[in-house]
């Protein structure tokens, strides 16, 4: 009998044993990645409608999927994109470094990726990552999408009819077909791709996925976001920032943009729903995010100021405490290392973001932790326009939780382009200037915004606001954000903020020259020549999707 009660006992022990073991291998599970990458969204989102409080163009975007995640997870007040503009954004979040440090990829048109970064997507699959990624991860540049392989891993097959939502549910209407049943259509194709991807994982490997829609991005169909998503633009009247014109035909178009954003959110929810579905959700890091402002608004894309720099931002995950609001300031190259460290991957020594993994495991709201008081942004090269003189408009910036400080290194040019250049020292006509040109103010995106205030140049009541979005800056721009959030009155020549201008240039230059900014060395000598600079030296371009091995 005791020999039987201590077989009994000594079983119990070890299934005690193995118990214990298979949880603590559970826990040491490596977490799944999932990272929402909208093209040209920047931090426009209902969830921050709620922090910022009522009054702001906010109020009118509806994003339910984003908000879950930053009621469930980390909403970042202050996130930052490195660029604003798409190539030197995406080497800069691959690669986890300043834009400027990423040699031919720290500019848009003639970007090359030659494979000397560091990219967190190929270091987490040669630690045994399942990885892919459907629509646009880096682009455009030379190889497409390099930094995850090149279209090696990209899911696609089920369709991209989502990168052009706005375009192709319209047509569908117009058509014949029921708004849900083509909304559905698309997001049926949307579904399938992130099913696919999941279907290629071996022995329930982690895994790395990256959604990166361009539906964001320009252009949308005029009067879209009212007809497919009923967002009335009148909605934004009284509302609108002061860079802005607050009229009917901006109002429509920002409108618009909004309910590409509502299409995004959508999708986001069906890999949400996916996750729930198969048991992933709490051990996958969800990321949403975007890669800069509006496009095709004064402030926004290729500019400095906060409608062009700062991004929505909400992490997920099982292991992190939610339900909290984040102030710190981050930069959108804090991603990568995050990456390599939830995943036990090692992180590169070039790599100089720094992982927000403290952050996600505390338990803190507000400011966590005291050294992440700035970030740092610039600019290179955007587009070209086919001038053999064609050169860059460098900037830098450092933005802190107080002041935004920008440095202009050549003030003698034309930040968006010369809006005069097109037919000698007159400005086109509105005409001209509409969404199937670009032929003058190539660094703004093309659309309604820009049109309308190229036709109302003379008229004496928007002359001086057509000047002051697209005229030329001065070398140096101070903001002070708590009496000017918009950032619209440039304190950088008044005496009683001289002590601060010095401390944010001093800390700014100290920044470029530490992390061996080129515009810093001969006079920014490498960005001021070809293939820099100049004309575009035309490369060999492979197809943008090769077959998936």
């Amino acid at each position: 009998m005791r020999r039987c009660f201590d077989a009994f006992l000594w079983f119990v022990l070890l299934a005690c044993s193995l118990s214990i073991s298979n949880q603590s291998l559970a826990e040491e599970k490596r977490p799944n990645i999932l990272f929402a990458f909208a093209d040209d969204w920047g931090r426009f989102a209902g969830a921050y409608a709620k922090i910022d409080g009522p009054g702001t163009i906010n109020d009118v975007v509806s994003t339910p999927n984003f908000d879950r995640i930053a009621k469930e997870g980390v909403l970042f007040r202050s996130a930052f994109v490195s660029a604003p503009s798409c190539t030197p954004c995406r080497s800069a979040l691959l690669s986890g470094q300043h834009f400027w440090r990423t040699g031919r990829s720290s500019i848009l048109r003639g970007a090359i990726w030659d494979g000397s970064q560091p990219a967190y997507p190929l270091l987490l699959k040669e630690s045994g990552y399942h990885i892919g990624e459907s629509y646009k991860v880096w682009s455009p540049g030379t190889p497409s999408d390099a930094p995850y392989g090149a279209g090696k891993y990209a899911y696609e097959k089920a369709g991209g009819r989502f990168n052009q939502f706005s375009q192709n549910v319209t047509k569908m209407v117009k058509e014949g077909i029921a708004l849900d049943t083509a909304k559905q259509s698309i997001y049926a194709e949307v579904q399938k791709n992130f099913d696919n991807f999941l279907a290629d994982r071996v022995d329930n490997q982690p895994f790395c996925y990256w959604f990166g829609p361009t539906n964001v991005h320009r252009k949308w169909i005029k009067g879209s976001g009212k007809a497919l998503w009923n967002i009335n633009p009148d909605s934004l009247q009284g509302k609108m920032p002061s860079f802005l014109p607050d009229v009917p035909e901006v109002r429509e178009d920002l409108a618009d943009y909004f309910g590409e954003i509502a299409a995004f959110d959508t999708a986001l929810g069906l890999h949400l729903k996916k996750l729930e579905s198969i048991g992933e959700l709490e051990n996958t890091i969800v990321v949403v995010s975007g890669d800069h402002g509006a496009p095709g608004f004064p402030h926004g894309k290729c500019n400095l100021y906060d409608f062009g720099s700062s991004v929505s931002l909400a992490i997920r995950w099982g292991k992190a405490p939610g339900g909290r609001v984040v102030d710190d300031m981050i930069s959108l190259i804090d991603l990568a290392p995050t990456f390599l460290q939830a995943g036990n991957v090692a992180i590169p020594e070039r790599m100089i973001g720094r992982s927000l993994l403290p952050l996600l495991q505390s338990d803190k709201s507000g400011r966590v932790e005291s050294n992440r008081d700035a970030v740092f942004i610039g600019r290179e090269r955007h587009v070209e326009n086919a001038r053999a003189d064609f050169m860059p408009y460098p900037q830098r910036a450092i933005r802190t939780h107080d002041y935004l400080y920008i440095l202009n290194f050549k003030p003698e040019r034309w930040p968006l382009g010369d809006p005069y250049r097109l037919d000698g020292n007159n400005p086109p006509t509105a005409e001209e200037i509409t969404e199937e040109t670009r032929s003058t103010l190539p660094d703004e995106d093309a659309g309604p915004t820009k049109a309308w205030l190229v036709g109302v140049r003379n008229d004496p009541k928007w002359r001086s606001h057509f000047e002051w979005v697209y005229g030329k800056r001065p070398r140096e721009e101070l903001y002070d954000l708590k009496k000017d959030p918009n950032q619209t009155t440039n304190q950088a020549t008044d005496p009683s903020y001289a002590n601060i201008k010095a401390k944010l240039e001093k800390r700014l230059l100290e920044e470029l020259k530490s992390t061996g900014d080129p515009r810093m060395v001969n006079d920014g000598a490498f960005y001021e020549t070809p293939p820099m600079a100049g004309p575009v030296q035309e490369e060999s371009q492979p197809n943008r999707r090769q077959k998936k091995k």
